[in-house]
């Protein structure tokens, strides 16, 4: 886990430590699974931190070069499924 988390210097304490949480349940669905609301209101947040489509592009693909992990599809998969849990394995 030698990579860093997508951040903005223009956002808040509250705002860096909810995009980070949100960017940790990413990981998790890969590595184990998360519950499909916790992903779901988290990404919410994430979205009223950064409402621009186009920045959550530029985000999304700077975390998923620096971690290999995919946001796009856990939050695509969490969205389309009617499961508890969200898991990428």
């Amino acid at each position: 886990m030698n990579y860093t988390y997508p951040m903005d210097e223009t956002w808040s304490t509250n705002e860096i430590i909810d995009v980070v949480n949100f960017f940790s349940l990413i990981e998790q669905a890969y590595e184990k699974n998360v519950r499909r609301e916790d992903l779901l209101s988290l990404y919410r947040r994430f979205k009223e931190i950064v409402p621009s489509k186009s920045e959550e592009k530029q985000i999304f693909e700077e975390f998923k070069r620096s971690s290999g992990y995919s946001s796009y599809h856990v939050v695509k998969k969490a969205r389309e499924s009617d499961e508890t849990l969200i898991s990428m394995k």
